[in-house]
């Protein structure tokens, strides 16, 4: 190779560095009529009652039943439901942690199986199931069909 044609790759690597670091710091503006976004680390996230998980709705309506429905759940550390079903069938996605899922009324968090982010996993209509967090965090994108309603797993007896 000759000296010039290192230099011109030399030149060519340097300008296409230089170009995606400032692509990188223009700022692109959102038509908020064509689209809208809102970072994971700004979600304003709904406790609930107990203070197990925090959701965040994205679309829909989770207790009308029909309505097509997207949420956010985050499942604190240590925090994790009993053995229940919902009457529709339910995809959820870990978004970040470890996500563990049991299923059946012999309820035993020691049994669960441990789903990565990047795991998808389906809840069929009326599969009794128990899922949580263990020692992290746990974030899940779950769609499904209203209601979402969760109903104890008839059989269950808490321990």
């Amino acid at each position: 190779m000759t000296r010039i044609s290192a230099l011109r790759r030399l030149s060519l690597v340097a300008l296409v560095a230089v170009s995606f670091v400032w692509l990188g710091s223009v700022k692109a503006d959102i038509d908020p009529t064509a689209a809208s976004f809102v970072n994971l680390k700004d979600i304003q996230w709904k406790e609930n009652a107990n203070g197990s998980a925090a959701s965040y709705l994205i679309s829909g309506d989770p207790t009308k039943e029909g309505s097509l429905y997207v949420t956010l759940m985050k499942w604190h550390p240590h925090h994790n439901s009993t053995p229940h079903f919902h009457p529709h069938d339910r995809f959820i996605t870990v978004l970040s942690g470890t996500w563990w899922v049991g299923t059946g009324v012999k309820y035993d968090m020691n049994t669960t199986t441990p789903m990565h982010a990047g795991a998808v996993v389906t809840h069929y209509a009326n599969g009794i199931h128990y899922d949580g967090a263990k020692d992290e965090e746990a974030v899940l994108e779950i769609i499904g069909i209203g209601t979402a309603a969760s109903k104890p797993a008839p059989g269950f007896k808490p321990e």
